[in-house]
């Protein structure tokens, strides 16, 4: 037999064909169950739509939320099939693209005090899934120490940068500071509470604040540590500048900068009905401070070259979360 077919080409041909036809139409067969098997919802039934719906996702430019957004476009895009479309966008822009339905999806309320004025306004026009993250905080921070050895086994560093504690000795330092809070952009709610802060501990006459970007102040806190000079900024939590630098929040007696703040999912109306498996898992996602520090970290010590890669590296480091998050949306 083996012999016959070696000595008839035409026969060898028939028969390689035949078997490689075989193969491509088993190939083929074995793909299309893997697209039907991809093409289940979270609930078991047939649905093709996820590929063909587009999820609208705004959020600021800010460490935190680029690295929550980035996280969120992954597990919709890697885990569910969505098409995520971002947009980065300023605070109150934000709000009022949700609102409006020119948006689906914001990740990055701060509630109750920072966004406190964007969701009394909009609190009516947008669904709020509840917490992603509990434990943040915002306020002004300074930098404790600067760069340098230790001085003994004690830990003290005679180093020391800011030393004072609480926002109510800023007037006593005006000059130590320039006179000058380095924050963000105008619109964001920890500007907004830091005027607050001025007027209730009366700094009005005696500071004002420096807006602008979160890159232009972390630049400027970058050079003021490392040239041993004294500094406050506009600061919250998570942020990988607290695992870079030694900081601390200034007491805040008044309570101006409020509490532990949570960060909250908000989604358009109607959301649930035009992507339900989207939406059921958007509500099901929450991780702790230091979960989302981490991925931070890593898109900074990536120069932010692809932000969305790390957020895919993220999804594999903690998969027994994420698949929690899939699973409990059943």
């Amino acid at each position: 037999m083996k012999n016959s077919v070696l000595k008839n080409p035409l026969k060898s041909g028939l028969l390689v064909g035949a078997t490689l036809l075989t193969t491509l139409l088993l190939a083929a067969l074995l793909i299309g169950c893997g697209r039907e098997d991809s093409a289940e919802t979270i609930g078991g039934s047939q649905d093709t739509s996820r590929a063909d719906t587009e999820i609208r996702l705004v959020y600021p430019e800010w460490s935190s939320e680029i690295a929550s957004a980035q996280l969120i476009q992954a597990v919709l895009e890697e885990r569910l099939g969505y098409r995520v479309r971002m947009t980065p966008v300023e605070v109150g822009e934000m709000w009022r693209r949700v609102a409006e339905g020119e948006a689906d999806v914001l990740t990055g309320a701060w509630l109750p005090t920072t966004h406190q004025g964007y969701y009394q306004e909009f609190r009516g026009q947008l669904e709020d899934l509840g917490p992603n993250l509990v434990g943040a905080r915002i306020g002004l921070v300074v930098p404790t120490v600067r760069p340098g050895r230790q001085t003994d086994a004690s830990g003290k560093t005679g180093r020391e940068l800011v030393t004072i504690r609480s926002i109510e000795e800023l007037s006593g330092h005006v000059n130590k500071f320039d006179g000058r809070i380095t924050g963000i952009e105008s619109g964001a709610g920890v500007v907004a509470r830091t005027q607050k802060a001025l007027t209730a501990y009366n700094l009005q006459a005696e500071y004002h604040v420096i807006t602008g970007d979160e890159a232009r102040m972390l630049s400027r806190l970058r050079r003021a540590v490392q040239q041993g000079e004294w500094i406050v900024i506009t600061g919250w939590r998570p942020h990988w500048i607290f695992e870079l630098y030694n900081l601390r929040f200034l007491e805040d007696p008044k309570g101006v900068f409020g509490g532990e703040e949570s960060i909250h999912t908000m989604v358009r109306p109607g959301l649930q009905e035009d992507a339900p498996d989207a939406y059921r898992v958007l509500k099901q996602i929450s991780y702790k401070p230091e979960d989302l520090e981490r991925l931070m970290r890593w898109i900074q010590e990536d120069d932010a070259q692809d932000p969305y890669a790390q957020a895919v590296r993220w999804i594999k480091l903690h998969s027994e979360m994420v698949d929690s998050w899939v699973k409990a949306a059943e």
